[in-house]
């Protein structure tokens, strides 16, 4: 029998294979059709239940991603949120339910409620080929499993496993996955339907944890647990910005994941999350992260890219350059001598031990990037990238040298922070070939890279820097060439308003503790630290410069710091010090933020957000939100700033500007642009 999307058939050895195809999708999701579907077909099972069932999936790119997100935003009650989640259940528990047994053959990747399905069923194989990720990631959405997840996965892995899974909503690859007992088996790509036949065949005992996890969660075990985990989650996020993980908590601690209350009580649990802002809200930065990738579809040219050469083996060029290599490219790292690229291949190698399991494969990348102090390799580079200091004359220079020397199709590209591309091409021959790929520290783990168009850049130019990004794996972000584009342009001013603070007597802890109180993941003094505070004074300056601001009083602090050389995080001393890659505070007590501290510190953010968007330095609301979100940590749970500004009503911010314009001066004055938010 045949469906749109679900297809059943019968083996001549009493074995059913049931396949998931979801057409014109590059990924298989549970949307409520696709669920739909599957009510029908298993009706037809359970009337003539096979010897034994496989599900798998009939794309190449993975199992299930999990339901469709695009979805939520449908969900306008917890009524009817319930719909959606309780026949989501029931389909989980018909699965179980089966009179033969059953096994998810799992390539790819199995998230969300394509977990949820595979861990309703008795076995599951897994696909050996490096590529597995399995998972239950809600939490990033605000909310957690609801297809009985969060009692299945304690059911199966106990109960630390679990909450390690659904509260951080980390994913986990095969070894990980086979040794906590995700799977029961791990096979190469030919041979996992065979080891599914043979399961079925077999027919084992279904894994269970180890005695010791099914005691904590029987009611003494609970009791024991459950507010260490509270603590756990308590120590990351905070309730009220992200409700989601204490409601894991909260469900394990009363139901110990047994029984029929405990199904009811996720289902009526997620239903509630789904109407809460933050649910809203990062559904929605999900939906931007969408639309950050779609700006990079592929092209021609784009794919045509196979060496990159970077110049500048600082921490951002030779972590680029590492990157690169990473993602497959064949990369040439140059700098004045061996010894400063050494460094940097040094650095790599832990990101390569770090990121590739196989040895071959961590072997292969390593071989990838080489040091190139001569830059012999400039010719026949597909892409050059310029990581040099902030300096333009030193950057214009160099490029005099290299444009000579590459290929006629190769991508010329800077990584400057701040400067302006008009003022790096003056007196280029051609600077439609010019752009900008402005990296954030650390490359590895920061998902953005501002695309940045000159007024001469030409736009194929952009369209194959832009897909380049995405062979990456980065989120590209389409900016107009402006004074620190759009990232840095925003944080500037936050940062320097905090340090402005710290300048008026107010504790660096106390700053940071107002703007991780509104939900910021640091504060602007900490990253300050992190940056580099010879990077934030230099940029600083540059960009404050082209828009004509500056700190309303001498930062008298941040030059001792910088005459000092203490430097922040690098130098291991900063406005703090730093031990082990951390800052060590002082604990600050609540009633010490000053009132309008958090406003000055985040509507400075805000307003400068509303500034770039008037000026058009990226195309819309959404792609600011997006930037700020992925490329300076606002806080996601509430769905970026101008968002925020609208949630909170632009009269009311406007009001509390206008207040802090009359108390601390006129940097507080609204943007003109606020006029059309």
């Amino acid at each position: 029998m045949s469906n749109h999307s679900w297809t059943y058939t019968a083996g001549a050895d009493g074995i059913g294979v049931l396949t998931l195809d979801v057409p014109e999708r590059s990924a298989n999701t549970l949307s409520s059709a696709v669920l739909i579907e599957l009510e029908s077909v298993l009706t037809g099972i359970e009337a003539a239940p096979p010897r034994g069932l496989i599900i798998r999936s009939g794309k190449k790119s993975g199992f299930i991603a999990g339901a469709d997100v695009h979805e939520f935003t449908t969900l306008g009650s917890v009524e009817q949120a319930l719909v959606l989640i309780r026949r989501g259940q029931r389909l989980c528990d018909r699965i179980a339910a089966l009179r033969c047994p059953v096994v998810a053959l799992l390539q790819g990747f199995a998230l969300g409620g394509g977990m949820e399905l595979a861990l309703a069923c008795r076995y599951r194989v897994g696909v050996d080929d490096g590529c597995l990720t399995l998972g239950l990631p809600e939490v990033q959405l605000g909310i957690h499993p609801g297809f009985g997840g969060t009692v299945r996965s304690v059911q199966l892995v106990g109960v630390r496993a679990a909450m390690d899974m659904m509260l951080t909503g980390k994913t986990f690859r095969a070894d990980r996955a086979l040794k906590m007992g995700l799977v029961d088996r791990l096979a190469p790509a030919d041979g996992a339907e065979a080891a599914c036949r043979d399961l079925l065949l077999q027919q084992p005992a279904p894994h269970r944890p180890k005695l010791l996890e099914r005691l904590l969660s029987l009611s003494i075990g609970r009791s024991f647990l459950k507010d260490a985990l509270r603590r756990q989650v308590a120590s990351r996020v905070r309730r009220e910005h992200y409700p989601a993980p204490f409601a894991i908590v909260d469900l394990w601690a009363k139901h110990g994941a047994r029984g029929r209350k405990a199904y009811d009580a996720e289902a009526q649990s997620i239903a509630e999350l789904f109407q809460t802002s933050t649910a809203r809200n990062l559904v929605r930065v999900f939906q931007l992260q969408d639309r950050l990738k779609a700006l990079g579809a592929r092209n021609p040219a784009a794919d045509a890219i196979r060496r990159v050469h970077v110049v500048g083996a600082g921490i951002m060029g030779g972590d680029i350059a590492a990157w690169c290599a990473l993602r497959g490219f064949e990369v040439t790292l140059q700098d004045r001598s061996l010894e400063h690229v050494a460094p940097a291949l040094e650095r790599a190698k832990a990101l390569f031990a770090k990121r590739i399991h196989d040895s071959a494969a961590r072997a292969e990348a390593t071989r990838r990037l080489t040091a190139d102090v001569e830059g012999v390799a400039v010719p026949d580079a597909d892409v050059v990238i310029e990581a040099i200091f902030e300096n333009l004359e030193a950057k214009r220079a160099l490029y005099a040298q290299l444009l000579p020397r590459m290929k006629p199709a190769a991508l010329l590209a800077t990584n400057t922070s701040s400067i302006v591309l008009e003022t790096l091409t003056e007196g280029m021959a051609d600077p439609g070939r010019f752009v900008g790929l402005h990296f954030f520290n650390p490359v590895a783990q920061m998902p953005l890279v501002e695309i940045i168009q000159g007024l001469q850049t030409r736009d194929e130019i952009l369209g194959t820097a832009t897909s380049f990004i995405r062979r990456l794996d980065k989120l590209p972000l389409p900016c107009r060439s402006a004074p620190g584009f759009l990232v840095n342009r925003v944080l500037i001013p936050y940062m320097q308003e905090g340090m402005t603070a710290v300048e008026e007597g107010i504790l660096p802890e106390v700053v940071d503790a107002a703007a991780t109180a509104f939900g910021m993941p640091m504060g602007p003094v900490e990253l300050a630290d992190v940056v580099g505070l010879d990077t934030c004074h230099h940029v600083g300056e540059i960009i404050g410069a082209a828009i004509k601001r500056k700190p309303p009083i001498p930062l008298k602090r941040l030059e001792a710091l910088l005459a000092a050389k203490t430097l922040g995080r690098k130098s291991g001393q900063g406005y703090y010090r730093w031990v082990e890659g951390k800052a060590q505070k002082q604990k600050v007590a609540e009633d010490a933020v000053p009132a309008d501290l958090v406003d000055r510190l985040m509507l400075t953010f805000v307003n400068e957000s509303v500034a770039c968007l008037r000026e058009r330095v990226v195309a819309d609301a959404d792609l600011v939100d997006a930037g700020v979100i992925f490329g300076a940590g606002f806080a996601p749970f509430r769905g970026g700033p101008l968002n925020w500004a609208r949630a909170e009503g632009k009269a009311h911010l406007l009001g509390r500007l206008e207040r802090l314009t009359l108390q601390h001066g006129s940097r507080f004055e609204p943007d003109p642009g606020w006029s059309a938010l």
